[in-house]
């Protein structure tokens, strides 16, 4: 625990820096129905300076940040035209509000750094220049939550801006994420879970006819098995994760053969040294999915355990026609083709009960083939998983459909025009139309249980357990790194380095409770 020194004293707020306070306690979930500042106006805004990035609002506190933060407009006055769906927005680049991608690597327009996008309801300009992160037309920072840490968010945090997440990826690659104070800070999600606001819960899959696509005939796979191959393929290098996969694959290995090709509890080698190249799997190279699609079973066991949180692991075999053994999204079952496609490890009571199973439908292809039936003409009978993939307006290696990035950016971008506007009309009623409401994100558009052993209970694991050590350690402090930026963003803090000073005192507090 870094950081042992006293917390200094709450810095003062004077007048100008009271609405950044309360906006930010919005942010952090407290529910304060109140005016927010006024809203410059866009024939200002026109009026501006020609370098289109005049306006720019003084920190509350400056310290930590460079005085020259706001650049000359020179980029955003040759901001290239992008038109995404398009709409009638009429306004010039100087009168839109910016996104600024706070995580600048996933910025989705190359070659530049700025850049127009035309939404539905308006226009914004997106950049990937931090330079314009205290402007007063930088109305929403986007962040990927990978990169998202609580020691290095931008304070103090403005009140005229919102927050936005991008996150697809595993819970276990920011565990601040699934918790309240960690996920209360945004204003707008866009996550594996499907309540989030933008739900990418179908990222890994392209479509339907990728389900539909031909199985190995059975005969084939039961020559394979007479070849001397395992009824059941186990392929991980990413090993001591979240889930504890490897503790649970390594329980169903005594009581079945399982082909084991990765690092994680290797005991079998590839064909070929091409296969050994890991590319080869996530590019879904031909040879190597012809290998795989042998198997009857894949162990398709996910790094980490959260609702809708599904990869490849669980579709890739699904496409090949092999049987996912599946354990991974406790809400797996919603989005399957059908009521019979897969089996779920949490059905059975053991490892040796799962074994058995599978060692019965090893042996009985009739029964075998009944998971296979969703290939077939007809199959696909979940409406909720065909709605959905009709309704999703971007694409998987789709080149005719938008990407989820630029899907993302529009949505942020319609609702801050939206918020804009909505704040107009409030100003110029003098208060006789209400504000509009603050959006805050709520646990279920990220939050993911605390990890659990992959076989057995904590209480069975020895006090040096790696695992338990690792993951369980790094889920409960990610909680207090929430609170403790929380806690800094109340206080109006802009000085990052005083993050350890607030994780210190909510070490302290914790402590005296216990």
């Amino acid at each position: 625990m870094g950081g042992g020194s006293r917390p200094g004293r709450v810095p003062r707020r004077g007048p100008a820096c009271l609405w950044v306070v309360l906006a930010l306690a919005w942010a952090a979930g407290a529910a304060l129905a109140t005016e927010g500042p006024p809203e410059e106006e866009e024939e200002e805004e026109e009026a501006a300076a020609g370098d289109g990035l005049a306006g720019a609002e003084e920190p509350c506190g400056a310290e930590g940040w460079a005085q020259d933060a706001v650049p000359p407009g020179a980029a955003f006055v040759a901001a290239a035209s992008y038109r995404g769906p398009g709409n009638n927005d009429s306004r010039s680049n100087k009168a839109l509000p910016i996104l600024l991608w706070w995580s600048g690597s996933l910025f989705p327009h190359f070659p530049g750094e700025t850049e127009r996008i035309d939404c539905p309801r308006g226009s914004c300009l997106v950049t990937r220049s931090r330079r314009v992160a205290r402007h007063r037309r930088t109305k929403a920072l986007i962040f990927y939550g990978t990169d998202f840490r609580a020691y290095e968010a931008p304070l103090p945090r403005l009140s005229h801006q919102t927050w936005a997440l991008f996150h697809e990826e595993s819970p276990m690659n920011n565990y601040v994420l699934s918790h309240s104070p960690g996920i209360q800070l945004f204003n707008y999600t866009a996550t594996f879970r499907r309540e989030s606001d933008y739900p990418l819960t179908l990222q890994w899959l392209p479509g339907v006819s990728y389900l539909r696509g031909p199985a190995v005939p059975l005969a084939e796979k039961d020559s394979w098995r007479r070849s001397g191959y395992a009824p059941v393929l186990y392929m991980q290098s990413h090993c001591d994760v979240p889930s504890d996969r490897d503790r649970y694959v390594r329980e169903l290995m005594k009581y079945i053969q399982v082909d084991s090709y990765g690092k994680c509890l290797h005991n079998r080698e590839l064909p070929s040294e091409r296969l050994k190249d890991t590319s080869t799997a996530t590019t879904e190279d031909a040879e190597f999915m012809t290998f795989i699609a042998r198997y009857k079973f894949h162990l398709a066991l996910e790094n980490a355990i959260c609702d809708d949180y599904m990869t490849e692991k669980l579709w890739r075999p699904m496409h090949l026609g092999a049987v996912p053994v599946y354990r991974g999204s406790p809400a797996v079952r919603d989005w399957m083709p059908n009521n019979l496609s897969i089996i779920l490890i949490d059905d059975f009571d053991s490892p040796q009960e799962l074994a058995k199973y599978l060692d019965f439908l090893d042996k009985n292809g009739e029964e075998y083939m009944k998971y296979l039936e969703y290939k077939n003409l007809g199959g696909i009978k979940n409406r909720f998983l065909l709605e959905s993939l009709e309704r999703r307006e971007w694409g998987v290696n789709d080149m005719t459909l938008p990407n989820y990035l630029n899907g993302f950016e529009c949505f942020v971008c319609d609702r801050e025009n939206t918020r804009v506007k909505e704040e107009q009309k409030h100003k110029k009623s003098r208060g006789k139309i209400p504000a509009p409401r603050p959006r805050i994100a709520q646990y279920k558009h990220m939050g993911c249980p605390v990890p659990t052993p992959g076989f057995g209970s904590v209480e069975d694991l020895s006090g040096g357990d790696s695992w338990k050590e690792m993951w369980l350690q790094d889920y409960w402090q990610s909680l207090d790194q929430g609170e403790a930026l929380t806690a800094m963003i109340h206080r109006n803090e802009s000085h990052q380095g005083r993050f350890w000073d607030y994780m210190h005192e909510i070490f302290l507090k914790r402590t005296k409770q216990h």
